[in-house]
Order: structure tokens, then sequence, then C-alpha cells
């Protein structure tokens, strides 16, 4: 009885701290019969009789009483409109008004899926008597019954159930008097579940005391990056290629070789395997680990685990874009990685750092050589200062202020942190050779550092502004692009670009690459591999690339170790450079020594690019794909 007992507290336990997250609510994608699929902020009335939801046009309430069952997966005809097949088993509808309408919703990952369908079947099922009105829970899952009122594939049916009004005698609706933010919580889920469902075990792990986060991701940015209006409706999905992490895979062919990489050589752009659903707004990529941010400000990394780099706390590696706990309390803007840290703005201005600081060069900028394995913000000398910008190199860090200030710190070697001399610096330092000038972008090499300034010149009582390329570090292999290989202890500018008016920058190992205003690249450092773009150049001076890129207008631009990635204005990615892993995209592993579409991406809405040192990375913009047009597409092929 005692065992009874225990059992019996543990289930109401658990189901109350269900109701919980319910009523702290969640960011839901919820499917309409009209327009695009949105998210919105969902939660359970404190009474537990309603489902409340704000939409654009106010808050939104349904009746649980109302509710005659629960069915999940994609069924009904409203789903049928812009199927998402890989998300089908985080999908689920509540059929209401006698079974002519639904509210058809899908749920970020596993756990918050059975939070929701749980905790509703309870609710639901207290209302009804006790009778669950989950179809076909049984020991061997969820199995769906009949519900040809809504499921049905006749073109009638779903033009039936689409043409009414939107009004519903179970559904209320009033103007919002509070903000869609008052729905984020600042709990926390401790482990995420990727088995299927199971009815005795929710996957909810730990005590009564035990609270959950329910992760608001996807929420639409007030991020400075955020998407155009049009582009607001729309899921910023990640894809990937190159040498990238994954579960452990046998490496060679003798089969008594127990070696096993957490490594693989991916050819083609595929998207990024995640357990969550992710609306990714900045991507950034380092040597062996990466990092994104969602709309909402969340940071995401995973990767192999070095000295902290991850920031989770724990020395294991990831596989899969996982939660940065301690970060959840702030909203994040950007992210950069170098090989042993990495660094997360927060849209206050704020910066944080994580990492391996063991190696004495003060690469986390705390003042000190120790590693910290979960965030943690800078203060000192950057107190009362706004952070606009952060660019990571495997061994130092570079910052812009809001008022164009730039800061750097870490390993001195070879004079690439711009303060004159080549020592170490383990806080953030004024580059004092910059005082009066705002930069306007700067970024990381091995050993070298460029940056972009906004110079004024004065022409006939006018003074226009223009971005000029000044670059420092280590001069080998004429990356620096002043004409020979000797380093430069502060930063210079490139003499031979300065007629052009730069607003990007980006660096590889022995490679520099510029973007002006115009769409137009330029490269200098290493010829090898074809890292430049231009087969004619010597890699002595400054080169224009052209070829395929001539007519483009390129508005991003990103650096591997030895390759280049563009974006244009077209959303199209170009690539060259190295070919080794895959990390051209390509299908093959050729380096190419002029730009070459990436035909895997062609169709895809591109808005955002990034390297590592042996893989690329892209932000593509979901489209959604209605029913009618993939049955056509059936039809074609």
């Amino acid at each position: 009885m005692a065992d009874l007992a225990s059992y019996g507290k543990a289930y109401r336990d658990i189901e109350q701290q269900v109701l919980i997250a319910l009523k702290k609510g969640a960011q839901l994608l919820k499917y309409g019969r009209k327009g695009k699929p949105k998210f919105c902020p969902f939660r359970l009335s404190h009474d537990e009789s309603s489902l409340i939801w704000i939409t654009s046009s106010g808050e939104r309430n349904l009746k649980l009483s109302s509710v005659s069952r629960i069915i999940p997966g994609q069924r009904t005809a409203v789903f049928q409109r812009y199927l998402r097949p890989e998300k089908d088993y985080l999908s689920f509808s509540l059929i209401y008004s006698n079974g002519k309408r639904s509210l058809d919703l899908i749920c970020r990952d596993k756990v918050e899926a059975e939070v929701w369908i749980a905790g509703l079947k309870a609710l639901i099922a207290s209302g009804q008597g006790g009778r669950s009105k989950i179809d076909g829970w049984s020991d061997g899952g969820l199995i769906l019954n009949d519900s040809r009122d809504l499921t049905s594939n006749n073109p009638s049916v779903s033009l039936a159930s689409t043409s009414r009004g939107i009004c519903s005698p179970d559904i209320s609706v009033t103007l919002p008097n509070t903000s869609p933010k008052s729905f984020r919580s600042d709990n926390t889920i401790s482990e995420r579940s990727h088995a299927p469902p199971d009815p005795t075990n929710m996957q909810v792990k730990g005590s009564a005391s035990d609270v959950f986060r329910v992760s608001v991701s996807s929420a639409p940015s007030t991020s400075s990056h955020g998407s155009a209006p049009d582009d607001c409706d729309a899921l910023g999905d990640v894809y990937i290629w190159g040498e990238v992490t994954c579960e452990n895979v046998k490496v060679g062919a003798d089969k008594n070789v127990n070696y096993v990489s957490p490594r693989a050589d991916v050819l083609l752009p595929r998207p990024l395997e995640s357990s969550v659903v992710l609306d990714v707004h900045h991507i950034a990529c380092g040597v062996r680990h990466a990092s994104l941010v969602t709309r909402q400000g969340e940071v995401f990394t995973w990767g192999e685990e070095s000295g902290g780099c991850l920031g989770h706390g724990v020395g294991k590696n990831v596989v899969q874009p996982r939660l940065v706990e301690a970060l959840t309390s702030t909203t994040v803007d950007f992210v950069a990685c170098g090989e042993f840290h990495s660094c997360a703005v927060t849209m206050a201005g704020e910066l944080y750092t994580w990492g391996d600081g063991t190696h004495n060069a003060g690469l986390l900028g705390h003042g000190s050589d120790v590693s910290h394995w979960i965030p943690k913000r800078i203060a000192g000398p950057l107190e009362g200062l706004q952070i606009a910008f952060v660019a990571c190199g495997p061994w130092h860090t570079a910052l812009v202020t809001s008022t164009g200030q730039l800061f750097t710190f870490g390993d001195g070697t070879f004079g690439v942190l711009g303060h004159g001399d080549r020592q170490n610096v383990s806080y953030p330092r004024e580059v004092e050779s910059l005082l009066g000038l705002r930069t306007i972008a700067v970024a990381c090499g091995v050993w070298h550092t460029a940056a972009v300034v906004e110079v004024i010149a004065t022409h006939s009582s006018t003074s226009i502004s223009s971005g000029k390329l000044f670059t420092w570090g280590d001069g080998d292999k004429n990356r620096l692009g002043h004409g020979d290989k000797e380093a430069r202890l502060k930063p210079t500018c490139v003499a031979a670009l300065i007629d052009s008016n730069f607003h990007k920058i980006a660096c590889g190992h022995s490679l520099t690459a510029g973007l002006t205003k115009s769409g137009r690249v330029f490269t200098m450092g290493s010829t090898v591999y074809g890292q430049l773009g231009n087969p004619q150049s010597d890699g002595k001076v400054p080169c224009l690339v052209g070829d395929k890129i001539a007519r483009e207008s390129i508005e991003e631009i990103a650096c591997g170790a030895y390759h280049v990635a563009v974006l244009t204005s077209k959303n199209e990615v170009y690539t060259w450079g190295k070919g080794a892993n895959g990390r051209l995209g390509h299908g093959d592993i050729e380096d190419r020594k002029t730009p070459a579409l990436v035909e895997a991406l062609k169709d895809r809405h591109v808005k955002y690019i990034a390297c590592g040192s042996n893989y690329s990375a892209a932000i593509c913009l979901h489209k959604w794909v209605s029913g009618a047009e993939q049955s056509q597409d059936r039809h074609v092929n």
C-alpha cells in the first residue's frame, strides 16, 4: 500500500507540474483556415476551463468543455493546407463545434508535445465525466480513429470548413491588454525527450519541486537583425554542410579498427538535425562547434566540447542544438565562435563570454586565465558601453561598440590586437590608434585582424564618409594586402583599396575578404586552393573577384579556414576555395578557383551565411507549401 501511495503521490506531482507548465504557456505554431501558420503564445486559463492565445487581432479563448476530442498528428483539413510531415509527431488538433471546427497546433519538441497533449487530455476528460477524449491512446501509442468529417481529401470538405465565419460560439475574442512576452517563463526543463509517447511515463523527469521552462524561441524578434516585414511569418531553418558534428561513427574500412569519430563529411547542404523546432535568425560557426540565436533571443550551441566552449557546464559533446540555460534570463542579439571560446551580445549591448581560458592568453576577457563553463558577463572596461558587434579568432577577440570604438583582447602574438606591441591582454582594451574614428565592422583570422573604419573626406566644402579597409597582425602570405609580408602592430589602411567603400569584412587562415557597398568582393592573401576566387591573381596585391558573381550584387560574405561563401541579392549562395570535406556544398570534395553556385540552395530563400573552419551554414526562410501545390508537384513528377 505504501508503494501505491508513493506512486499516487508521484503521479499527482507530475500532473501538477503539467498544469503549471500549461498555465505558464508556450509559443505554439498555429495553423489557420486562411494565411500562413503563425507562432502565437498559448496558455491555460487560471481556472483551467479555457485555452487562451493572442493573435494580431486580439486575445482568443477556447472553452475546453466544447472540445470533443484530440487528434494527434496532421490529420485535419486545415493541416493539409501546409503540411510539414517532419513535424507530424509534434502536432495535434483540438476538435470542437460538434466536429465542425479544429484548433491545429505544432509544438517545439517532444516533451512539450507530450505535456500539452497529456495535460489537455486530463482536463477534457475531467470535464466529460472522466472519459478520455484522446482517440486510441493505448499501449501501442496514439492511434487515429475515424475522423472523416475533418480529414477527407475531398476538396469540397476542405472548402466547407474554410468558408465558415471566423467567429464561433466556443471562441471569445478580446483585445489584448498585455504583451505576448508576458507569457515568457524563466523556469527550466532540464531534459528533453526523444522517446515515443508513453502514457505511463510522460518523460517528465524529477520531483514535484521541479518546474518547467516553456521555451518561446519562435516568437517574433525585436532584434536589429530581424527579418524584413515580408519575412516575419517565415520560419528560419538552418542548412549545414562540410565536416559536421554527428553521432560517433566508425572510421576506415578495417573491421578491426575501433576508432570512432564525432564528425562526418556532408557534401551537400542538408537541414540541421534538431529535436526542437527552431526559428533561427543568426548563426555563428567556430572550428568544431557552432551557435545559433532564435528570433526570441535564445542561444543554442552544439559540437565538440572543449574547455566549456558550448556553455552547458558539462564536458560532453552535443550532437544537436541545445539551449544554453545560463542565458535564458536575457535576450541575445547575436553570437560568435572561436576555437576554444564563444561570445554572445544581448539586446541591451552586454557581452558574455565562455570557454577555455587556460591558455594564458586572456581569451575570455575577464582579466584571468580561468575557464568558464557557463556564460559570464564582461564588466570592467566595458561598463556603460553598448556592444554592437563581436568577432572571434582562435586566440583573440575583437568587439565594436555602438559609438564605433574598437576593443580587442587575447593573445597578442604578431601584434594581432593592434595595440602597437605583441603583448597579451586579458581584458577588453581600446585600440588607441583608431580613437576618434568610427569602426563599422571587424573580423578575426588566426593571427591577423581586419576592420572597416569610417573615414570622412572633404571635397569642396562637402564631407563624404567612406568605409576603408584596415588590417594588422601577421603579414605572411600577403594576407594584410599591403604588398609585403611584414607584420603590422597597429591598424594600417590598405592603400591599394583606398578608392573603395567597404562595409563588411571576413577573415580566413591566410585570407582577407572585403565587401563594398556596391556589392563587389575583394580578396587578398594566399592563392592556395583557389581561395582568392581569381585565378589570375598572384596574391601579392588585393584582387577583385569576378567570374560568375561579376554581375551579381553581393550582400553577405563569410570565410572558413580556406574557403569563401557569399550571398547575393537574389538569395543565392556562391562558394570557392578548398573543397575538402564537402565544405563548398557542390556534392564533391574538389577545390574551386572561381565562384560556383551552390545548386542545392538555389530554390531556398537564403537570408544569411556563415563559415566554420571546414564547414558552412545558411539560414533559409522556410517556404510554406500548400497541400494543393504538393499535390500538383506529385502529379508533375
